[in-house]
């Protein structure tokens, strides 16, 4: 059987370099001879080779006469064939642009092997003559660390490792970018020099007089062959927010309809300019992307860069907003303008899929907000904080929640004064839940003096709640009671009943921290019921864990683990992983008081994965100790993993 390799990649990733270089190292398999054509598909300067230059070239090669060859294209392949059989012979066919272009080329006999190499992603030649198609990705960090010692040589490369490490990165594996720059070190560029070049000028610092020496140059081969609606869809990709993009995005990116758009991204990534990842979702190297940047810099208009941009900020402002209603069932009223036209925001059908949408897309939410604010989108950058917020407390994303309010706060400026009131009072909260107590504070009582000098009830109510959880923070509980009953007077007196339900759970909270539990727990027990009654399942969740919390302070510890296993189950349902968290480490404790060591043990092992996905550094150092602290209490008999049996041992938490 003839064995047909198609070697696929981006322009200067080495696909011609393997071919040779494997062609060489197995000479001696090859005994009758190797032939070799460029068919220039990606040439900088000349059109594809048509198949009739090719097969006379090999016919030339084979000691065939110019005037024998025949003038007929099949007949010159058939000739070409009949001198190839039984022949033990590599056929290297590089930078091929089509499958058209090499079939001719393809000898008949099974003695013989072809390797053809091309951007393009030869779909008929695998399935109409069995090619195996052979991608080539970006060189790992051991491989780009081995190329470039190869270059430099050992002795140079361990001289500065931090810089060598630092030009991988920058890199990021793009074997042509690699040798470039390794090529102007040995030629006395020194190394700290072509990293401050390449972390200045980027893509620019990768360029070349010699176009083969240039991967801008290399690039910009790959478009040539590309419709000109590819091109603008190529460099639309380069500005879009986010590290990858899925088709639903796309379709509002490029206003094109849904077929359109998948068909063109197909394009793109057969000629290996995207990369197709599981899950429909398509991205590029970060070199092709900054060339992709400066290609629409200059060949799109300012208006159309624009217009894509504001469709696709509102794809993702829109469908954040449909997956915020799901899990935040409460929110406050906020008019939220029709998208741009052309912008398709995605139906979300239920919670789960809106979670699920949410964490796969809170990185492009994050990049839409910035492109949004680089445009002076005012509205739009306070919007994304606002449908971010219950899902970055859910998944305890806290610093990202003070940089979308950071944002938001400023964006505020421009906008009503009840926007701004709200914007200071999120990034206060933000501060507090990263403990950055005197940001908060002040970020709060900003809100609060806002929302008392246009008598905003409602507003003060929401600023006294959050002030009651900057002090519990800060370990003052009595503040923390003070600010939540006035929260709880106010949203009462407004007939909020959701937010009465709330702020009953947080009175309760704090007076049960400081051991008022008989109060605590009549607080609490309104606060559920009224939860119940509005199905707000996250206030119930807390409720419960709130009510776990006085039961195991009361000494009910077998009613504590009850009420902090419903918590849980409520809380996972939702996706609630931060309080998911906190609610383990406290469920651990009632089983630690019940002698049960195994549960405990358990249950804090959970809350350190959580804590540490969330980079809860101190909660999760404190969890850490408690099992190892655990080993020293628990019996010899008791089954632990070895993992806490190895723990390091030395502070005892006061809660156990």
């Amino acid at each position: 059987m003839l064995v047909i390799a198609a070697i696929g990649g981006a322009g200067g990733i080495g696909k011609t370099w393997l071919a040779l270089t494997w062609a060489h190292r197995h000479l001696d398999r090859f005994p009758d001879g190797q032939l070799f054509v460029d068919l220039r598909g990606f040439s900088p300067n000349s059109q594809p080779m048509g198949p009739v230059g090719a097969v006379r070239g090999f016919l030339g090669a084979l000691g065939v006469a110019a005037d024998r060859v025949p003038h007929n294209l099949d007949a010159q392949a058939a000739l070409y064939r009949s001198l190839v059989a039984d022949k033990r012979m590599l056929v290297v066919l590089d930078n091929a642009a089509t499958a058209e272009q090499v079939v001719p080329l393809l000898p008949g006999s099974a003695s013989c092997t072809v390797l053809v190499t091309s951007r393009h992603r030869l779909h008929g030649l695998v399935a109409r003559h069995g090619a195996r198609p052979l991608p080539l990705g970006m060189f790992t960090d051991a491989e780009a660390h081995a190329l470039l010692v190869t270059i430099l040589g050992p002795d140079h490369v361990a001289a500065d490792e931090h810089s060598v490490a630092e030009i991988m990165a920058l890199c990021g594996g793009f074997p042509l970018a690699l040798g470039l720059i390794a090529a102007r070190i040995r030629h006395h560029l020194p190394t700290a020099d072509a990293v401050a070049e390449l972390r200045e000028f980027g893509l620019d610092a990768l360029d070349a007089d010699d176009p083969t020496a240039s991967l801008p140059a290399v690039l910009s081969w790959s478009l040539r062959r590309l419709t000109e609606r590819q091109r603008t869809v190529f460099a639309l990709l380069g500005i879009t927010p986010g590290p990858d993009i899925g088709l639903p995005a796309a379709t509002s990116l490029t206003g094109l309809p849904v077929e359109e758009t998948r068909a063109v991204l197909r394009a793109l990534a057969d000629v290996s300019l995207l990369d197709s990842h599981p899950g429909g979702r398509y991205a590029m190297h970060d070199l092709v992307r900054a060339y992709a940047t400066t290609y629409a810099q200059h060949n799109l208009p300012e208006p159309v860069r624009r217009a894509a941009l504001e469709r696709v900020v509102d794809f993702y402002r829109h469908t954040a907003h449909t997956a915020d209603r799901f899990l935040n069932p409460h929110p406050a009223p906020i008019r939220l303008h029709p998208p741009a036209p052309s912008a398709h925001p995605q139906p979300l059908p239920d919670h789960p899929s809106a979670l699920a949408w949410m964490d796969t897309h809170h990185p492009h939410l994050l990049a839409a907000q910035h492109t949004a604010a680089g445009h002076q989108r005012h509205q739009a950058v306070w919007h994304l904080a606002w449908t971010l917020t219950a899902f970055h407390r859910r998944r305890g994303h806290r610093h990202d929640e003070v940089a979308v309010w950071q944002a938001a706060t400023d964006a505020a400026e421009h906008l009503p004064a009840a926007t701004r009131t709200l914007a200071h009072r999120r990034l206060g909260s933000a501060h507090a839940a990263l403990g950055w107590h005197e940001q908060a504070i002040e970020h709060l009582h900003q809100a609060l003096a806002l929302a008392e000098h246009h008598q905003d009830p409602t507003q003060q109510a929401h600023n006294h709640h959050a002030l009651a959880r900057a002090w519990e923070r800060r370990g003052d509980n009595r503040r923390s009671l003070e600010h939540s009953r006035r929260a709880r007077d106010l949203f009462h007196a407004l007939g909020q009943t959701v937010w009465e339900a709330v702020t009953l759970n947080t009175v309760g909270w704090y007076a049960a921290r400081l051991g008022d539990y008989d109060t605590a727990r009549d607080h609490c027990q309104q606060a559920l019921t009224l939860h119940g009654r509005h199905h707000d399942p996250n206030g119930e969740a807390d409720t419960l864990d709130s009510l776990g919390y006085i039961d195991h302070h009361t000494g009910h510890y077998h009613q504590a683990i009850d009420h902090y296993q419903q918590a849980l189950t409520l809380y996972r349902t939702l996706g609630n992983t931060s309080q998911s968290a906190d609610t383990l480490d406290r469920l651990g404790h009632s089983h630690t008081a019940l002698d049960q060591h195994t549960q405990a043990c358990s249950v804090w092992r959970e809350a350190l994965e959580l804590y540490r996905e969330q980079r809860c550094e101190a909660d999760a150092e404190r969890v850490q100790l408690q099992l190892g602290n655990l080993l020293k209490a628990a019996p010899a008999s008791t089954s632990l993993p070895a993992a806490v049996r190895s723990s390091p041992t030395t502070i005892i938490d006061t809660r156990l």
